[in-house]
């Protein structure tokens, strides 16, 4: 049987809690480009000011404390990375999505609903 491999370019993390920003914080800083989508913009510009940061202190720990490397990785690494509401329309031009909300089981359901939805066109 063939395989196919498909390049992830674009990660896409649903949820902008602790769990979500740690995973975008990681995805971005080894070079994918990452959606968090989340409820609404209050939580993501929440989750952003922890990204950054968050970003800022692995910039200078993987850097060795190199301050010029360190705002050059945090740089690439920020731009990188993008915040939305909208869950299909992101859902519908990535090629990865993480599932990190919340333990609820009837929100997990509708959430992977939704992306099967999106993702089957």
């Amino acid at each position: 049987m063939a395989t196919s491999t498909v390049p992830i370019k674009h990660v896409t993390v649903v949820g902008g809690g602790v769990m979500g920003s740690g995973i975008a914080l990681v995805t971005a800083a080894n070079g994918y480009r990452v959606t968090v989508v989340d409820v609404n913009d209050d939580v993501l510009a929440s989750a952003q000011r922890d990204l950054e940061k968050n970003l800022k202190r692995t910039a200078m720990h993987v850097t060795k404390g190199d301050a010029e490397a360190a705002q050059t990785f945090f740089a690439e690494a920020k731009a990188r990375l993008s915040f939305s509401t909208d869950l299909k329309q992101t859902v519908s031009s990535t090629d990865l999505v993480i599932e990190a909300i919340v333990e609820k089981l009837d929100a997990k359901q509708n959430l992977f609903s939704i992306v099967d939805q999106v993702s089957a066109l």
